[in-house]
This record gives structure tokens, C-alpha cells and sequence, in this order.
């Protein structure tokens, strides 16, 4: 894992340093530039961190990593295959260490820091976030979704000497996991993008989340920001948590939405079939801004973005100007126009994950878009997974905002959205399956041209394998004219 829109003009970690930092033992001088805990991805100059789960064990890679030119080794035991002057930075726990080491980059930074939480919406305004402080001075963020136990420690330990912002992403599924990272990762501005019904397997409440979204404060620094959705219905229980972790003072709650109470706030907004166009005021003041993603969801993750651009005293003006390069992210709402035997359809890969609320977004996305002469909108569904009781009928509520978005036809998969089946229009019903391999060749068989087909679902229902199977579905040779013989 490498720093993002930072050029390492320094190591970021000598040997010397992360003993200090961990109070291990090095077998070797050595020197990283960065650090990843994948020996699959691994380039060279990395500290490579043999972190140990409940199914994997890093040491058995260690050799792998140091062959593709990783600098050194975080381990807690000598791996076998193993030469005895392998650099090697050796501790009793990788995890504590790599912990450690995270609160060492933190102590040593001045940048300023931003952590970021809440029920939809994280990653994608993270990697905003990056693009607009990164076209202004050097910035460091946590790469794609690491943003759990070991992702926030691994995103914060590679954040170099010389960054000026850094920008780390935090998730949870329980109460108190993200009261350790935040306190780990010590923000200046923390922003909660919104509170939805998402896990509520493992929460009594929608209320419940926001609690638990409400940790975010737990670490935030004397002086800090706490950035929050004006229009959500938790803001007032953000608010108010926020100030209960001492965030008091002028300006120290900064809001964005639409409300005119809001801090920053959209007045207009003009969506497209590939970008979004909104106006915010803020100060009396008019900004224009355009973001190259469709929808609204990424509208208001654009506001977002400069709402916490502004809470950390950046130039909002050009981080407006620059939103324009911001696009969809992979499986979030990325377009793709593929082939099938009678033309062209567009695929909207929504199938990292889902939740009700980004599957309203996504649904709504799908009726803004346009089909082609002749073409449908077609719905590709799968479960929301840890839903708890309500589960059955949060799907079954899906099919008020499909009737309403024009969709033509509806393709489910999994048991949970078995109970949308059942309740669609049979006008609506495309087909159902348990597993998203058992729909995959029937979805790719009904495309035709100048369809417009979404697909999304959550990510242990693999959505992605019937992405996969549009992006290779074979065309039809021609027919061959007949033959007078």
C-alpha cells in the first residue's frame, strides 16, 4: 500500500525508526517507501506486514514479498524459506506492532487529518476528497476500503513525513469498533457522510447506528470539526455527541445539505445521463460545481467533499473547479458500454455492495438514465445483506421505487430478494435465482440493444459474476444468406 497523490522524497520508515516504534528487533539495516500486507500487490521498496486471520497466515508469503522487493518484513516469527539475513523487523504481536507503528506516523505528522464515516457513501467521497486536497498540496489516503481494525492501522502507518492532508476511511459492523480507530487515528475534521438502516442484524436501532457512528468524535483533537448531513434525521444526535467529545466552539460544527440552515448548501442541481451539475451557497456566496458521476447520491458526495475541503480551511473555489475529474469508482456506478448481438447496451456496475439506501440511489440512478431506440431499463438485484428482522421487508419495499423509476424488467437473486420477487408486478418479473451464477447466463441472454441494465447487490452475493458475465457475452454470428442449391 502506497501513499496516494504523495511523492516520497524520504523513506517513510527506517529501520531505526519502526524499532523505536515497536520495540522489535532488526535483523538488517533497512529502508521502505511504503507498506502492504498483500504479498500479491507488493512493489518493491514496501515493508510487507505478515498480519495472521482467523484463515490466513502473512508469515507463509514473507519469502514471496521479499523476492518481489519488499525493503523488509514485519513478522513475529523467522518463516521457513527464509535466509537468516533477510531484513526483518522482528516483534511479538504483528498486529500491536503495526498498530504501533500507525500511532508512531501519526505522532511524527502535521498534516492535517480527516477521518470519514457513516452508512453509505465513505469510500466514494473519500477518494473525492483526495482528488480535490490532492490537486492542492501533497495528501496521503487510505486505499480503497481499508478501513477496518487492521485497514485504518495499515493506512496510517504508510502516511508519510511530508504529507500536508491525510484521509482515512472508517467503517464498523458493531458498537465500539470505530471508537479505537478514531482515537488511533486522532482527526482534525471528522465527517459523517449519513446515517442509514444498514447492519441492523447487529443494532437494535437506526438510532443505534448513529451512536455508533457518533464514536468518530472519541479521537478527535482539541480544536477539531465535526462535519455532518444537515438533512439527515440524526444530525441533532450527531450534533450533540459531537459536542458531549468536547467539538464546541465557532464554526465547529460545519453541516451541508439542502436545508437553508445548512453550512453549505445546494440550491440547484442539474443531473445528467454522465455527470451532475449542482450551485452551493456558502457565505453568501454562490460556488458552480460539476461532478463527472452520474446521479444524485454523487451530487451530494460532491458537496460533502467541499464541505469538508472548506472545514479544513482549503481553497473551496478550485476544489469546485476540480470535481469535474471525479468519476465513478469500480462497482460504484461505473458505465460500460458492451456488446451484444444486436448492438449496444450500458451496464451500470453498482455491485461492490448494497444497502437500502444505496439501492434507492441506484434505483433512481437506472430512471434518470436514457435507453437507446428501442432499449429497457433493466434492474439486477441481489440481497441486502444483514438487514436482522426487517430484512423481508425492506426488499419487499424495493418495488414502490421500481414501479416508479420506469424500469421494464426486474432480475433477482438470493433468498432475501425472493420476497421483492414475489411482490413485483408479473410485468415486472425477469427471472429469480438462488445464486447469482444461477442468473448470470439468463441476464446476459436478455440484453439486447440499447438496453440500460444496473447491477447491485451486496458483496457476499457476488454481483460481480454477472457484471463479468456482460462484459463477455458472445454476439451472434450474422445469419449466412440461403442457398438456391
Amino acid at each position: 500500500m502506497n501513499a496516494q497523490n504523495v511523492h516520497n522524497t524520504k523513506p517513510l520508515w527506517t529501520s531505526s525508526d519502526a524499532q523505536k516504534a515497536t520495540g522489535g528487533s532488526v535483523t538488517v539495516p533497512w529502508q521502505c517507501r511504503g507498506i502492504s500486507s498483500d504479498s500479491r500487490t507488493i512493489e518493491p521498496d514496501d515493508l510487507y506486514i505478515a498480519i495472521t486471520g482467523p484463515t490466513f497466515d502473512g508469515h507463509y508469503f514473507v519469502a514471496e514479498a521479499l523476492a518481489k522487493g519488499a525493503a523488509a518484513a514485519l513478522v513475529s516469527r523467522r518463516p521457513e524459506g527464509v535466509p537468516k539475513d533477510a531484513p526483518l523487523l522482528m516483534v511479538d504481536d504483528v498486529m500491536e506492532a503495526l498498530r504501533e507503528l500507525a500511532a508512531a506516523a501519526r505522532e511524527r505528522s502535521a498534516a492535517r487529518i480527516i477521518a470519514i464515516t457513516g452508512s453509505v457513501g465513505k469510500t466514494s467521497t473519500k477518494e473525492a476528497l483526495a482528488h480535490l486536497l490532492g490537486a492542492q498540496a501533497p495528501t496521503h489516503a487510505s486505499r480503497a476500503s481499508f478501513n477496518n481494525h487492521w485497514g485504518v492501522p495499515l493506512s496510517l502507518a504508510a502516511l508519510p513525513v511530508d504529507a500536508a492532508y491525510g484521509i482515512f476511511e472508517i467503517g464498523m459492523n458493531h458498537a465500539g469498533e470505530i471508537s479505537a480507530l478514531s482515537k488511533l487515528v486522532r482527526p482534525h475534521a471528522a465527517l459523517v457522510t449519513t446515517v442509514e438502516e444498514v447492519h441492523l442484524e447487529f443494532f437494535d436501532s437506526i438510532a443505534a447506528i448513529a451512536n455508533a457512528k457518533a464514536e468518530i468524535f472519541d479521537g478527535i483533537v482539541e480544536g477539531g470539526v465535526a462535519i455532518l448531513n444537515y438533512d439527515n434525521p440524526y444530525r441533532l444526535q450527531l450534533a450533540d455527541a459531537a459536542r458531549t467529545r468536547g467539538v464546541c466552539g465557532k464554526n465547529a460544527i460545519t453541516c451541508f445539505g439542502v436545508h437553508p440552515h445548512a453550512t453549505l448548501r445546494l440550491v440547484e442541481e442539474t443531473l445528467g445521463d454522465n455527470d451532475g451539475v449542482g450551485v452551493i451557497e456558502i457565505d453568501g456566496e454562490f460556488i458552480s460545481y460539476r461532478i463527472g458521476a452520474p446521479g444524485r447520491h454523487w451530487l451530494l458526495i460532491g458537496l460533502a467533499a467541499l464541505a469538508t475541503v472548506h472545514a479544513v480551511g482549503a481553497d473551496v473555489r478550485q476544489a469546485a473547479l476540480d470535481l469535474g475529474a471525479v468519476n465513478s469508482l469500480p462497482g460504484r456506478g461505473q458505465r460500460h458500454d458492451i456488446t451484444v448481438s444486436d448492438g449496444t447496451a450500458t451496464l451500470i456496475d453498482e455491485s461492490y455492495n448494497a444497502n437500502p439506501a444505496s439501492m434507492r440511489a441506484a434505483i433512481a440512478l437506472l430512471a434518470t438514465a436514457t435507453p437507446g431506440p428501442g432499449g429497457r431499463r433493466i434492474a439486477v438485484l441481489g440481497d441486502m445483506l444483514e438487514l436482522g428482522d426487517e430484512s423481508p421487508d425492506m426488499h419487499a419495499a424495493l418495488a414502490n421505487y421500481l414501479t416508479r423509476s420506469k424500469a421494464d424488467l426486474v432480475f433477482t437473486v438470493g433468498g432475501q430478494m425472493a420476497h421483492l420477487h414475489n411482490v413485483l408486478p408479473k410485468t415486472l418479473r425477469a427471472g429469480h435465482g438462488a445464486r447469482s451464477d444461477d442468473l448470470a447466463i439468463l441476464v446476459a441472454a436478455a440484453v439486447r440493444d440499447g438496453d440500460v441494465i444496473m447491477v447491485k447487490g451486496s458483496l457476499g452475493v457476488a454481483m460481480a459474476t454477472i457484471v463479468s458475465a456482460l462484459h463477455h457475452i458472445n454476439p451472434m454470428p450474422a445469419p449466412r444468406a440461403a442457398s438456391n442449391c
